[in-house]
């Protein structure tokens, strides 16, 4: 079951202070002008706030909400999903040998990737992908689950390394003027649902998502495999899974929109980008639904509660199956003691900093757990402890392709993974 991470999930990183080596990735740090500028007077101009229009659904219909002509595309996380598990188990049927072949001990091996948030700090895992690619042992991934930046690596992922290039062209030369525009604070807090502005960030999802892109997700969901993107409704307070191959297979005209909305839903930090609205249906009228950053509900997921696979896997007749579950962290867990200054601005951040992180190790807990309940093998990865994740600017080329090349030589330098949630001894070779 998905218990819901603390709501705005913050990082600490003050300029002309020293650099925490464990900081939460820079993207959101956007979000400090709130906290030491605006907070002061927030409560005074609170009472003379007023707030955009909507149309949102009725507390009383939100769990019947569904995307019109597509009911089955998404599913609530916690819940088991019998929509979902119809899918996964369609897919085994839809599957070729030559991407799940049976081994010598007659047993289908297959390998599911989950990859965290972290904005900038994604670059970490573009670097790892296309450095595990380059040893040849890459596998072909049954199931490829993401949220925040990893919702935006998740596509490039799961159309496998043809892919890496454009991996490693978004991580290492993407600027912050190329992902939002920085409104007025003040205005925003009176007038707006956002700091900032996602208009470019849109546009280099419509950029790299095309048509073409929507017909190789399709492809490759007919060929019986499966990608997952995580995102938050705050109307409901839910973390919603989004079955992205359903969508792109759908052939409605406006599929691949709703598909760039997703992913754009899931990477939309709150507070510091606006919340992304999508049309549902509920008791035969229209209305909308608001969805943030994925990582409001989840850090990383697997299956997000929605299905047992292994279960699922054995109903479809491929009982001698055995799953491989790989994380990719883009963040860090540890820090170096700092610190913290008497004030309010500062003891919020740190709270929010510190409980991002236990929602990270709750989460590889949890697939952990889950991991071990169905006999599937657990290997994540993060970024090592000692590394600066200081840069010029929240997205910042250089500070981004050291991240890269880190990644990318952990990858190739041999058992980078662990095999246990943090705080555990791994077993011996």
């Amino acid at each position: 079951m998905l218990e819901p991470a603390p709501p705005f999930l913050l990082p600490e990183h003050r300029r002309g202070h020293r650099p925490v080596a464990g900081a939460l990735p820079a993207s959101v740090r956007i979000v400090r002008g709130f906290i030491t500028v605006v907070l002061p007077g927030l409560a005074m101009v609170l009472a003379g706030c007023g707030s955009l229009p909507r149309n949102a659904v009725p507390p009383e219909w939100a769990s019947q909400a569904i995307v019109a002509q597509m009911p089955d595309i998404r599913a609530t996380g916690g819940q088991p999903s019998a929509a979902m598990e119809r899918d996964l188990m369609e897919s085994f049927a839809q599957e070729r040998t030559e991407d799940f072949p049976v081994a010598a001990d007659g047993s289908v091996h297959y390998a599911h990737l989950a990859l965290s948030g972290g904005g900038a700090s994604g670059a970490f895992g573009a670097g790892f992908l296309n450095g595990w690619s380059s040893t040849g042992d890459r596998p072909v991934f049954k199931i490829v689950t993401g949220v925040s930046t990893g919702a935006l690596m998740a596509p490039f992922a799961f159309l496998g390394p043809a892919h890496d290039s454009a991996l490693r062209e978004f991580y290492t030369t993407t600027r912050t003027r190329d992902i939002f525009i920085l409104s007025s604070l003040l205005r925003q807090v009176l007038y707006g649902d956002a700091l900032a502005d996602t208009r470019p960030l849109a546009a280099l999802i419509e950029r790299h998502v095309d048509a073409g892109f929507m017909r190789r997700i399709a492809q490759a969901h007919q060929q019986g495999r499966r990608l997952y993107v995580g995102t938050a409704d705050l109307d409901s307070r839910r973390f919603v899974v989004w079955n992205m191959g359903l969508i792109a297979i759908s052939g409605r005209p406006d599929a691949l929109e709703l598909f760039r909305k997703v992913m754009l839903a899931s990477a939309s930090i709150p507070v510091a980008f606006p919340p992304v609205f999508f049309e549902v249906e509920a008791n035969g009228r229209r209305y909308d639904e608001m969805h943030v950053d994925g990582g409001v509900g989840a850090r990383v997921f697997f299956n997000g509660g929605l299905f047992r696979s292994a279960l699922v896997r054995e109903r479809a007749g491929r009982g001698h199956g055995r799953e491989n579950i790989y994380v990719i962290h883009n963040g860090q867990l540890v820090s170096a003691p700092d610190p913290v200054r008497r004030s309010l601005p500062a003891i919020a951040m740190r709270v929010i900093d510190a409980s991002g992180r236990a929602a990270v190790v709750g989460d590889l807990f949890r697939i952990y757990g889950d991991a071990m309940h169905e006999q599937a093998s657990f290997r994540w990865v993060t970024i090592p402890d000692d590394v600066s994740m200081d840069g010029d600017e929240v997205f910042d080329p250089v500070k981004m392709g050291k991240l890269y090349d880190i990644g990318y030589r952990m990858a190739v330098g041999g058992k980078p993974w662990a095999m246990v949630p943090p705080g555990r001894q791994d077993p011996a070779p």
